[in-house]
């Protein structure tokens, strides 16, 4: 039984030139680009940058609620390209540094933490994803 889920957030993507893409998110807006002319993050290093954010973001949280510092917090996200088909990354690697000496109990919640950060959540339950090809878009 699929549950119904209501599309409430909105991503707008437009040509900017060759590969970079503007891409508008509330009053933000940043841009992609492929290796080369390179004027913005590829969308695959912005993915992999989602799931290092979203990681950092939980461990910073857990650090403030536990009145610890943020200040020398640090993640680190390295991923390899699969090698067979389809394309897509074939491994993540997530190094987070809490920039201070933490005792083991606080080491082992900061881990339990961050590996629910809400993007890692969706990729271990991919949602489900509807892709229209269409004429002029709203």
């Amino acid at each position: 039984m699929t549950t119904e889920v209501a599309l409430r957030q909105r991503i707008r993507v437009r040509h900017v030139q060759g590969d970079e893409y503007a891409v508008q998110v509330r009053a933000h807006e940043v841009h992609t680009d492929q290796p080369g002319s390179d004027r913005g993050m590829s969308p695959v290093e912005l993915f992999a940058t989602s799931l290092a954010t979203c990681i950092a973001h939980y461990a910073g949280s857990y650090l403030h609620r536990h009145s610890l510092p943020r200040d020398g917090l640090a993640v680190v996200a390295e991923y390899g390209m699969a090698e067979d088909r389809p394309p897509r990354i074939g491994r993540v690697r997530i190094s987070v540094d809490p920039g201070q000496e933490l005792e083991p109990r606080r080491l082992q919640a900061l881990q339990a933490v961050v590996e629910h950060c809400t993007v890692h959540n969706t990729l271990r339950q991919p949602p489900e994803i509807e892709i229209l090809v269409r004429d002029g878009l709203p």
